[in-house]
């Protein structure tokens, strides 16, 4: 059985890899337009034509023809949203895949707008409509205007397919960026007995790079994302913290959970998981644990949910693993490291930690990295110069995120140097 976009592959795949072949779409499309009386065949032929102006606009010769040949059919009810994509194609360039089967799905069902589900941390989720020219730089500019964040700075959108979560280049326009995805992981798992796999994927918008997050500053994001974000990290027991922040930061969790209600206080031993770092648990009795963290949740008396949002993200933002993306790998080069280490990627750089001590044996700043390379099962990083530098091999299997987030750390701070630099003439 054919795929609903296997014919679309077929029309446009030629056309995206040499220009002349996308003027030749447009005529061949233009044409059929032109001549049938055949109601099918003129559906179909705007359906096509729907997709090719989301896709690329023609040469600057044929561009006048295809406008006029919109306006003279503007009682069809594609021709203006058909001038519109065109508009947007001229402006944001051309597309590098073909059609997306959510695309193609949506013209064949008649509909000319798409709508995306985007999940955020704090289980909420939200439609945005998705036209074929957006990028997800404006997709994430259209997020932070919604949910009235101060800026999208440092926040990325990311795709969930099967096992991975992958994060969407800003420049990459959002359904080439899906398309490609999902082609990469059809070539890695080929079908079983002809059945291609269903590869549906969500939607995530998320704080990536944390290098100017300072708690207290944006409300909203505090709110949505740093706090929900940095809970589970924190309970997976990653940072390095005292008893007395253990307990403030519990009492700040119950009063996040359950605001000024104290008929839980009972609970607090069944819920102590979702209020301490699992390694420390052990630490104090159940009774004991309750007792402290309700002595604290008094000291906060007033604070609201958000308050107490906020009054943990500072207690953390004071850590040196505030904001960090933590992975667990297995080093094989240095023997005076742990066998398995935690390596924290943050905005200071890449800090080596001790995962049962929790103390930070290195932090490689950024500017010291020289080199870094990603693969399934490995990732590995150079510190110093090629010559001279020290090689650290790890084992995992999520050395495309370290990769990726090294590289987006590494691009925003060379932005920001060169745009700190003087430029010449300058005094």
């Amino acid at each position: 059985m054919r795929s609903v976009n296997e014919l679309t592959d077929q029309i446009f795949e030629g056309a995206l890899k040499a220009e002349p072949l996308k003027d030749e779409v447009y005529c061949q499309i233009l044409k059929q337009l032109t001549d049938t009386h055949i109601k099918y065949s003129e559906e179909k032929g705007w359906e096509l034509l729907w997709l090719t102006t989301g896709l690329f606009p023609p040469s600057n010769i044929l561009l006048p023809h295809v406008q006029r040949f919109i306006q003279s059919r503007k009682h069809h009810i594609l021709a203006g949203d058909c001038m519109h994509r065109l508009q947007r194609a001229l402006r944001n360039g051309s597309r590098k895949y073909p059609p997306h089967l959510v695309e193609v799905e949506a013209i064949q069902h008649k509909t000319t707008q798409i709508f995306h589900k985007v999940y955020f941390p704090d289980d909420t989720d939200e439609a945005f409509e998705v036209e074929s020219s957006t990028k997800a730089k404006d997709f994430c500019q259209d997020i932070a205007n919604r949910l009235l964040l101060k800026s999208p700075e440092g926040f990325s959108l990311f795709v969930k397919i099967s096992d991975k979560v992958i994060s969407v280049p800003e420049g990459d326009f959002f359904f080439d960026f899906v398309r490609h995805l999902t082609d990469w992981i059809k070539k890695a798992r080929p079908s079983k007995d002809g059945i291609v796999p269903s590869l549906t994927y969500q939607v995530f918008f998320m704080k990536k790079l944390w290098t100017n997050t300072v708690p207290g500053k944006d409300p909203m994001a505090d709110s949505i994302f740093h706090y929900y974000q940095e809970l589970p990290k924190y309970l997976r027991g990653y940072h390095k913290c005292t008893r007395e922040d253990v307990l403030q930061l519990g009492a700040l969790i119950y009063r996040v959970r359950f605001e000024d209600d104290k008929s839980y206080f009972p609970n607090i031993p069944k819920l102590l998981k979702e209020l301490v770092p699992q390694d420390l648990i052990r630490q104090l009795n159940p009774d004991d644990w309750k007792r402290s963290i309700i002595a604290y949740f008094n000291k906060h008396a007033g604070k609201t949910r958000e308050d107490a949002k906020v009054a943990f993200l500072k207690i953390i933002f004071k850590w040196p693993t505030f904001g960090s993306a933590f992975f667990e790998v297995k080093q094989t080069t240095e023997p005076h490291f742990p066998e398995i280490l935690l390596i924290a990627i943050n905005k200071h750089g890449v800090s080596l930690i001790d995962p049962k001590s929790k103390d930070i044996v290195a932090t490689h700043p950024f500017t010291k990295i020289s080199n870094w390379s990603s693969g399934n099962t490995y990732f590995h990083i150079t510190i110093g110069n090629l010559v001279r530098g020290s090689k650290l091999l790890c084992e995992t299997s999520l050395g495309y995120k370290m990769d990726d987030l090294l590289t987006s750390y590494i691009s925003q701070m060379l932005t920001s140097m060169s745009k700190q630099r003087p430029t010449k003439g300058s005094k």
